[in-house]
């Protein structure tokens, strides 16, 4: 609630029209109702404790925005608020003062705008003050017409006490969940926004892909054409020939991919088969990459865990390694990737680091990367976006964070499935159901 306060100037503004409605209300009862309700007026010294009360809200007020930015900076101005107000009480009257009940203004501030820790703390405060002034009132005025007024002001401090645990209570509770709740809209809002990112980008790219299947298949043709008119072999033409081979290897992963989406075809896949894949990838699509494999599980391990897959995991994770490989080259000048895996049956998770040894991400990016579009020099971060979106369907969780050495890791948890999860997943009984 303070990042809210400190961003908005609206609710800074309403904290401070309380606070100076209660100077207000104080300085209107001791100048011209004071006879009307009975006040025990020290005049001398409320006149002091009413001048730096004012020194003191014109100072907060023109400082509220920077003061509020933080909940310490709104509990100490409230906690000096509950002293004004206690200073004030005790010399009008103390205890048998009919507006002490006004000590629950400060506290019923911090309930709504504090943790719960706030109010409880200046719950204490003012209990402790109304009882050291209820236990040390003069005997005279707990005597009203000849009746013994004790009794009733012992239940004013018994009634303030009630409503001040129910105030931080109650009302810090019901506070606390109605954030929790705008806390997750937002998160919805987010991302809502981010799916519908990705739809615009997925029908873009299908698009695309739609219109270079026609050209490829020209390619090919004239390719064939050029080969059968040549008498020997040409190391231009077997680069082309293999280029050309890439693209439309990748054309077809893209159509099965979109199938698999489509269709929700999820399932369960061994890490060691996920690796095994992962390699030859990068044999076939990145042959000058100098990978380095770690495993710090045991090689059972990689037998027996599975997770969940579909045709967009292999491509999400050969994005991160292409960017990985990307950085390096521009502090190596060599593509040089290191990859980690490790696997803690106890915490049912399996993680995968990605580590390249590049310039690194600016801290200001690393919370923005992989949930929004962001323009850089080097691009968009839509590989990112893309790999970050493919995880999160399936579960999984992306982390990018800077390496203490230099570079960047990308770490991806993922969920080790139980065992009867991986025998056959309800997906994939559905998926199988259609093909059939």
């Amino acid at each position: 609630m303070a990042k809210i306060l400190g961003t908005s100037l609206q609710a800074a503004d309403q904290v401070a029209l309380l606070r100076t409605l209660g100077l207000l209300l104080q300085i209107g009862l001791t100048m011209f109702a004071a006879d009307t309700f009975g006040l025990s007026l020290q005049m001398e010294p409320l006149v002091h404790v009413l001048v730096l009360e004012v020194l003191y809200l014109s100072l907060t007020l023109a400082l509220r925005k920077p003061l509020f930015a933080k909940e310490r900076g709104l509990f100490i101005a409230l906690s000096l608020d509950t002293l004004f107000w206690i200073s004030w009480l005790h010399f009008s009257g103390g205890a048998t003062n009919a507006f002490i009940s006004l000590l629950l203004l400060p506290i019923a501030l911090a309930a709504v705008t504090l943790p719960i820790w706030a109010p409880w703390a200046l719950t204490a405060i003012s209990t402790l003050a109304y009882s050291l002034m209820i236990f040390t009132v003069p005997e005279s005025p707990m005597q009203h017409h000849g009746m013994d007024m004790s009794s009733h002001y012992l239940g004013m401090w018994f009634n303030f006490v009630i409503s001040a645990l129910v105030m931080t209570t109650s009302v810090a509770l019901i506070t606390k969940r109605m954030r929790r709740q705008d806390a997750l809209l937002a998160y919805m809002r987010e991302g809502q926004l981010r799916q519908e990112q990705l739809l615009a980008l997925g029908t873009a790219s299908a698009q695309m892909a739609h219109q270079l299947a026609t050209p490829l298949s020209s390619l090919r043709l004239l390719l064939d054409e050029v080969k059968e008119d040549m008498s020997g072999t040409s190391i231009t033409v077997i680069e082309m020939e293999t280029a050309l081979g890439r693209c439309e290897h990748t054309l077809t992963e893209l159509r099965l991919a979109t199938e698999s989406i489509r269709d929700r075809r999820q399932r369960p896949q061994k890490i060691a088969e996920l690796v095994d894949g992962l390699k030859q990838k990068t044999l076939l699509l990145m042959p000058q990459t100098e990978l380095n494999w770690l495993f710090t599980c045991a090689p059972e391990q990689l037998a027996e865990q599975s997770i969940l897959t579909d045709m967009s995991l292999t491509p999400a994770i050969m994005a991160l390694i292409e960017n990985a490989a990307r950085a390096s080259v521009e502090t190596l000048g060599a593509p040089q990737v290191d990859i980690n895996l490790d696997i803690a049956p106890s915490e049912a998770q399996i993680y995968l680091q990605i580590r390249d040894y590049g310039p690194g991400i600016a801290p200001s990016l690393l919370p923005q990367l992989g949930t929004l579009l962001i323009e850089s020099p080097k691009g968009l971060g839509v590989a990112l976006l893309l790999s970050h979106a493919s995880l999160e369907r399936l579960g999984a969780e992306l982390i990018l964070a800077n390496h203490p050495q230099g570079g960047t890791v990308a770490q991806i948890r993922f969920t080790i499935l139980k065992d009867k999860a991986a025998s056959l997943s309800p997906n994939t009984k559905a998926a199988d159901g259609v093909r059939s």
